[in-house]
C-alpha cells in the first residue's frame, strides 16, 4: 500500500446543535454541545487513518490544552504526529460550528497556529516526507507555502490531491502541478473565475490548465469526474444525515486511501462517496468517519 501524507490545518471544533439557524440579531437556545477535533487537514489525516492508511500529518498547533488533546486524538487513531510543530504564544486553531436538525452547518474558523504553518516549517515537512507517495492539501494554511510544496512534490513524481477549500482563487501556474483537484460546487466557481458557463465548462477549463483529473464533489448526488474523455457521474449513497461537517474531507481521504491500493479512478471515487456518506451519520467532524470495512460494506449493500 502506498504511503499518504497530509499538510494543512488543525482545529478544535466547538459544535452547537440548533433546531434552526438564528437570523441576524436573534438569540436562540442550543440543543446540544460537543468539543471535537476538526480542521480540514486534521480531518483528512484522521479519516485516512480510520480507513487503514499509513498517514503522517504536518501542521502546527499551539502549546495549549487544545493542542495536547488533538495530538492525543491523532495518536489514538494511528496518525504519525512527528511533523506537527508546537508553537508558543498562540492558540491551536479553533472553529465554531452551528448544526441544524437537517444536518446543514455554518462555520467560523480562527486560524491560530495554522497561520504559522508556512515558510521554513513547510520546507522542513517537504524534506521529511520524501518517502511518501500521495499528498493531500487544502487552503486553510498559507497559500503560497502550500503551492510551493505542491510543486516540489509533483517534481518528485508524487501524487498531489488538492481540496480547494475554503473557496479561493488559485494562480494558474499551480494547476499544472496538481494531479487531482476536488472542488464542490461553490469551490468550482471560485477556482475558475474567468470561465462562463456551468459545471462541464469549468471542469474542462481546469483540465486544460494542467490538472490531470477534476472531481466535482456534489454531496449526496455523488461526484463528477473528468480526466480528458467524457465527464462521468459516480452516484452517491443515501443515508440519514446528522452532521455534514467534514464530509468533503472524508471524501478526499477515501479517494487517497483507494488510490493507495491502486484502484482505478472511478472505483476510487465510488469508495470516496461511500466513506463521505457514512461520515455524515454522526455529530462532529470526525464522529462518523468510517473504517475501511464499514465503507466496503456500504458499497456492497447498494
Amino acid at each position: 500500500m502506498k504511503k499518504c501524507a497530509v499538510l494543512g490545518s488543525i482545529n478544535m471544533d466547538m459544535v452547537i446543535s440548533v433546531d434552526r439557524f438564528p437570523v441576524a440579531g436573534e438569540s436562540r437556545i442550543g440543543t446540544g454541545f460537543v468539543q471535537t477535533p476538526g480542521g480540514k487537514g486534521g480531518n483528512q489525516a484522521v479519516a485516512l487513518a480510520r480507513l487503514g492508511a499509513d498517514v503522517v500529518m504536518a501542521g502546527c498547533v499551539g502549546n495549549d490544552a487544545f493542542g495536547d488533546a488533538y495530538i492525543e486524538t491523532f495518536k489514538k487513531n494511528g496518525v504519525d504526529t512527528g511533523l506537527i510543530a508546537r508553537v508558543d504564544g498562540v492558540s491551536t486553531g479553533l472553529a465554531f460550528i452551528e448544526v441544524e436538525e437537517s444536518g446543514e452547518n455554518r462555520i467560523i474558523a480562527v486560524n491560530g497556529a495554522n497561520a504559522l504553518f508556512k515558510g521554513d516549517k513547510v520546507c522542513a515537512a517537504v524534506e521529511a516526507m520524501k518517502d511518501r507517495d500521495i499528498f493531500l492539501f487544502q487552503l486553510e494554511t498559507d497559500h503560497e507555502s502550500a503551492f510551493e510544496a505542491i510543486k516540489a512534490f509533483h517534481d518528485e513524481g508524487k501524487t498531489v490531491i488538492l481540496d480547494p477549500a475554503p473557496a479561493a482563487a488559485i494562480p494558474d501556474w499551480v494547476f499544472q502541478y496538481v494531479d487531482i483537484i476536488t472542488p464542490n460546487e461553490t469551490e468550482l466557481i471560485a477556482v475558475t473565475p474567468d470561465i462562463e458557463g456551468g459545471k462541464d465548462e469549468r471542469m474542462r477549463a481546469l483540465y486544460s490548465k494542467g490538472v490531470r483529473t477534476v472531481i466535482n464533489k456534489c454531496g449526496k448526488d455523488g461526484a463528477y469526474v473528468f480526466s480528458g474523455g467524457e465527464i462521468e457521474h459516480v452516484p452517491g449513497f443515501e443515508v440519514k444525515a446528522v452532521d455534514t461537517t467534514a464530509a468533503g474531507d472524508t471524501f478526499n481521504a477515501g479517494l487517497a486511501r483507494a488510490l493507495s491500493e491502486d484502484m482505478d479512478m472511478l472505483s476510487a471515487v465510488r469508495y470516496a462517496n461511500a466513506a463521505a456518506a457514512l461520515s455524515v451519520t454522526a455529530l462532529g467532524a470526525q464522529g462518523g468517519m468510517p473504517t475501511d470495512s464499514e465503507t466496503r460494506d456500504l458499497m456492497k449493500g447498494r
